[in-house]
């Protein structure tokens, strides 16, 4: 045997502790008239904009953003099928990226207590900088994978040399079709609730970024 077609998938992951945290806080009033509804709403809103705001200026928030007051009515029904006079109900929403998880869960164990106030989920992540880098090496250490496992190959079959003749995500080799991005990454979301307790302790599971390649070879 003077030479063999080689075709081989080659992956890697890295797992990493997310470097950032992106939380919702909901702010909720309700009552019987539509303008005392709003002024309660925005006045429980105060304390939590004022909180995200320090946070922000001692640099543990790194982002965050309030969307506008919503407000809607219903008309409930009682026991006896008859509609009642409407209900308003009021909320703001704000969002926050906490660079730290210690102070993430300290903020909401504090917040957790206050009126009107429900936290929602919580979205770990890396920075863009980190997912750039650590998804070429971990393309890159597939690649690795793959030149090893032909070579292993080829050496199986009493060859040496192995050249490099194709090298792609995974299924444009067999199929010409597009397939998913040489790195995938995957991360945990965690959830708060507001009836938890005020000493609250939050881990995050790691991020795993992973690459799958398909690579062709000429071991001769």
């Amino acid at each position: 045997m003077s030479e063999v077609t080689v075709t081989v998938r080659g992956e890697h992951e890295a797992r990493i502790a997310p470097e950032r945290a992106t939380i919702l806080v909901s702010v909720h009033a309700e009552g019987p008239e539509r303008t005392s509804v709003v002024e309660h709403v925005m006045n429980l809103a105060e304390p939590v904009r004022n909180s995200i705001a320090e946070r922000t200026d001692a640099g543990t928030v790194v982002d965050w953003t309030s969307k506008r007051l919503s407000v809607r009515a219903e008309r409930p029904w009682n026991n006896d099928g008859k509609r009642l006079a409407p209900v308003y109900y009021a909320s703001i929403d704000f969002t926050a990226t906490f660079s730290e998880a210690s102070e993430l869960s300290i903020w909401v164990s504090d917040i957790s207590l206050w009126d009107g106030v429900e936290v929602g989920w919580v979205n770990w992540h890396l920075t863009p900088r980190t997912i750039a880098r650590v998804e070429s090496e971990v393309a890159a250490a597939a690649v690795g994978v793959a030149v090893s496992r032909a070579q292993a190959y080829a050496s199986a079959l009493g060859l040496g040399e192995v050249t490099p003749l194709e090298i792609a995500d995974v299924g444009l080799i067999s199929s010409g079709q597009p397939a998913p991005a040489v790195a995938m990454m995957k991360s945990r979301v965690g959830a708060f609730s507001a009836d938890a307790a005020p000493a609250m302790e939050y881990e995050p599971d790691e991020i795993v970024i992973a690459a799958t390649v398909e690579a062709r070879f000429l071991a001769r």
